[in-house]
């Protein structure tokens, strides 16, 4: 999704809070494999069926049958991350996504506005387009 297409400010928010949580599927880790795309899968971590742990930038597409889990790790450390390491800060108040064409579904599907799934009450582009909910409007009428 173009993110002038919904109105995104692309201010960074939701990846700087939610962008340490992206799990990628495995149609995302085989692309990412095909694609040789070495400089994102470095920083998944792969649980597989027989208990192996391995970094996805050693996988092959026959080895993704057996996925468990996948987790975003420090490639070095093998710690968990702060924050997305795919986002990249472009002035003091506009981010972008480095992998944007190529992004894990999580992220092509995220939509801060779908209220009680993924809905996102910090974003200004909600704010800014009036589509953030004011408290009076989130609190059912009792007066029946």
């Amino acid at each position: 999704m173009n993110p002038q297409d919904d109105g995104c400010l692309q201010c960074g928010l939701c990846c700087r809070v939610f962008g340490d949580k992206i799990t990628p599927t495995t149609e995302n880790l085989y692309s990412w494999i095909e694609e040789g795309r070495e400089d994102i899968l470095k920083f998944f971590r792969v649980r597989t069926a027989t208990g192996a742990d391995m970094r996805a930038d050693s996988m092959s597409p026959e080895d993704l049958s057996g996925v468990i889990s996948i987790e975003l790790r420090d490639p070095d450390t093998g710690m968990y991350l702060p924050c997305c390491p795919f986002l990249r800060r472009e002035s003091k108040t506009r981010y972008a996504c480095s992998i944007h064409t190529v992004k894990s579904d999580m992220c092509c599907n995220y939509m801060p506005w779908v209220w009680g799934e993924t809905f996102f009450p910090a974003c200004e582009s909600l704010r800014a387009q009036g589509r953030h909910p004011r408290p009076h409007e989130q609190q059912d009428d009792d007066s029946g």
